[in-house]
Order: structure tokens, then sequence, then C-alpha cells
């Protein structure tokens, strides 16, 4: 082994008459610091030899062979999802939807070291046949080339394939925004709502939605007028059984619900129950409504460090116009009867924004009351998130510098502030006042 280059060009290839197929042995490093070895057959000389100059390659570069065989596809994302991904819990569910769907049925038998950009392709055509959004496609082979990115840098494949194949590109960001009358119509409409402080806050600086529900008494200072946003309120991981039978406990009577939790049966058109989309009925065989077994785990409403928090660990200190400041002076005079009102019902989190027992408001019962708010005030549907896009809108619009209005929503990167500037035809007219001036002078 001192020569390798040597060893490597007289290795021995000869016939085996037992099977047929011409194979050759090889001594190469061993993860142990020793030496194993490694035989290579094909039914012909040069396959035996292509196969010696691949294992060459492989010693090269990581100083020894890898033992085994190589993990397939599902082998491979299926460990890399559940230890090495360190993402968010949610970004992980996603991962792993996409996988179940699409890439294991797909592609999930083939070894990762075989993979070909061509069955990267099979699986886009595949989405594509689907009539999947090219979102979806984009982001489902994101998932595939982030893997296989993990197992190029731990020497389980030569090339990430992945790279080699052409993504649909990403559409053009739609920033939802709000007219002043719009603006207006749920401003109206929320001054008369419990909570109705939140909606004030969103459309001044922006928050993320999450962090609007984070918010704690300790995080304002009502007479400096400033906020301090540095948590939000997130649901890290959705509720699991801890029963035995998920299916006979999401059949047990309840309450409010004698027959059950099972709707096995669509909701009627004129639905009133669902303020927004009616949820599909249940399977026959459903093992869902965790969120209401006894003996639950995991989920709930937890305290986070907000999106952006790994790459700036900083709060963000903001300042609150003088409205909203009388708004949330008015709402804690609420909250406090409400908290007199509710005694010992009463769980003290300190929220600023928080049911009638002082418990935090969770995202699908905010989406509830934006839907509910939209409706009074005769606008259509949108997200709530439309709320972040409207403030920034405003704030540029204002003539707010965008480094400023960068630090005030926490974006990242200065250009995602930039896209919510609307250039038009109004935002010109200055420019052309000035050289207007100058094109008198030129033409004196």
């Amino acid at each position: 082994m001192k020569d390798l280059n040597w060893h490597w060009k007289h290795v021995n290839v000869y016939f085996d008459e037992r099977d047929g197929l011409h194979k050759a042995k090889v001594t190469v490093p061993a993860k142990s610091g020793g030496t194993t070895r490694r035989q290579r057959a094909g039914k012909t000389e040069k396959a035996v030899r292509d196969k010696l100059r691949k294992l060459q390659q492989e010693v090269e570069q990581t100083g020894r062979a890898r033992l085994g065989r190589s993990p397939t596809v599902e082998q491979w994302f299926t460990h890399w999802i559940g230890e090495v991904f360190d993402g968010r819990p949610r970004t992980r569910r996603d991962y792993e939807s996409r996988c179940k769907v699409w890439i294991f049925p797909e592609i999930g038998n083939i070894p990762i070291d075989q993979l070909e950009p061509e069955d990267i392709d099979r699986l886009k055509k595949a989405m594509s046949r689907a009539k999947k959004s090219d979102g979806h496609i984009r982001k489902t082979l994101a998932v595939v080339s982030a893997a296989l990115a993990t197992a190029k840098e731990r020497h389980k494949v030569h090339h990430n394939v992945a790279t080699m194949v052409k993504k649909p590109p990403p559409a053009p960001p739609s920033h939802e925004s709000l007219t002043d009358e719009e603006a207006e119509a749920i401003l109206r409409v929320a001054s008369g709502r419990r909570n109705g402080a939140r909606w004030f806050v969103a459309l001044a600086i922006g928050p993320r939605p999450s962090e609007t529900l984070g918010l704690r008494w300790c995080d304002l200072d009502l007479d400096k007028g400033t906020v301090s946003i540095e948590w939000q309120l997130h649901r890290p991981d959705v509720w699991q059984h801890g029963c035995d039978d998920p299916h006979t406990c999401g059949a047990a009577p309840r309450r409010h619900n004698p027959a059950g939790l099972h709707r096995f049966d669509p909701c009627p058109k004129d639905c009133r129950r669902h303020v927004r989309k009616c949820p599909p009925p249940c399977p026959r065989d459903c093992v869902g409504h965790a969120r209401s077994c006894p003996q639950r785990r995991g989920g709930g409403l937890q305290f986070t460090r907000p999106k952006t928090w790994d790459a700036d660990p900083h709060p963000r200190h903001i300042s609150l116009p003088g409205e909203v400041v009388k708004m949330l002076i008015k709402h804690r005079t609420k909250q406090k009867e409400e908290r007199l009102a509710a005694g010992s019902w009463w769980q003290d989190h300190n929220l600023v924004f928080c049911r009638r027992d002082g418990r935090g408001i969770s995202n699908e019962s905010d989406n509830d009351e934006w839907a509910t708010i939209l409706k009074e005030a005769g606008l259509p549907p949108r997200r709530v998130h439309g709320l972040r896009h409207a403030a920034a809108t405003a704030l540029l619009e204002a003539g707010v510098d965008a480094m400023i209005v960068q630090r005030i929503l926490g974006h990242a990167d200065i250009r995602t502030t930039r896209g919510y500037l609307n250039i038009g035809v109004e935002h010109t007219r200055d420019a052309a006042d000035r050289m207007d001036g100058r094109f008198k002078k030129w033409s004196a």
C-alpha cells in the first residue's frame, strides 16, 4: 500500500468459470485503521475496471472504503430527517410528508450512490403530471438536494445529483397589502372587539402573528411607548395520543359531543359551525383528535425565539405610535377586570393578548378572529400575514428608510424589505419634477 497508484494499476482481473463473471480483489484501507479486501465483479473486464476506478476515487476522497452497501433513498432520508435535521418541528413534518407522498414512492428503493439525474427528473415529472404547483415541486426537490448534500459531506455519495436538475423558477412574491379605506374598516371593527389592540399593533409595526401573540407585559414600556420583541408563542409540535387505542378514544362520548369526535359525513352546504373552510370528513379508521385525548402528550403552545433569532440573537426594540399606546392602556385596564372576574381560573402567563382565563391564543383561534373581522368589515378573505405586508408597505410609502423598516419587521435580508415598495407613476412624479428643472436649465 506504499505506492497506491502502482497498486491500482496492477490489480489482477480474472474470469470465474463457476458463474461466468470477471472478478478482481483489491486491498484498501479500512475504517479501523487497518486494511480490508474488496471484490468487484462484472460481465466484462472493462466493467470490472470501471468499478475499480470508482472504488479508487472513493478511497482517494475519503481515505478508506465504505463498509457494507449504500443505504437506499428511503433509508437515508428517514435517518436524515429523524437524526440529522435540526430545523423546526413543523418543517420536519413537512419534509416527512413530502417524502411519504412523493420521494419514497418514486425513488425510495434506489441506493443513494446509484441515483442519477434522470431519477430526479422522473420524480419531477410525476409531480407535474399530478398538476402540482411549481412552488410545491421546487420545495420537494429542495428536500432531496438538502438530504443528498449531507450525504456528500459524509462521503456517502460523490455528487449531489439534485443540483444537476433544473428546478421551476420561483414565483414573484405576492405581497398582500391594504388600502387606507380597508385598514380603516378593519380597525373600526377591531376597536370594538376583545383583544382589539392586537390588530392595531399588527398594522403599526408589522410583527409576525406568533410574535404578536407572544408579547408579554414586561416587553412593553407604555410610558416610553416602546416594545421589545424577543419571544413568540409557537406550537412546536402537534398533540399525540397517549392511549393504546386512538380510534376508540376519538369515538368516546364527550360532554359537548355525546356521539364522539369522529365525523364521517361532510358538513352541509350552509354550515355555520366553522368560520373558515370546513374540515374534511374523518376516514373510517380515523386515529386523530389527539388534542382531546385524556392522556395526550407533546403539543401545546410554548414560548420560543423568533424566526431570525439564530442569525441575530437580539431583541427588536421598536417605538409604538401614540394611538396604539392609548389602545394598549385601555386594553390593560379591561384585562385587569377580566382577571378579577376569572378569579382562581386565571392562569397568569403575563401575556398581553390572551384568552379569558389568561392562557395563550393559538394561531387557529387567531385566524378565526381575523376571518370574523374581515367578514364584519365587508372585505374578502385574506391571510393574517397580510397585515405584516400592509405595515411594511405603509412604512416604506411614508418615506421610512428601508434599513429601519427591516429592523422593525425583523427581516434577515434587506431585499425582502425592499420588495414591499410598489413603485407606481405617483412615486416617479418627484423624479420627473427634478429632471424638468434641469431640462429648463439646459434648454435656456
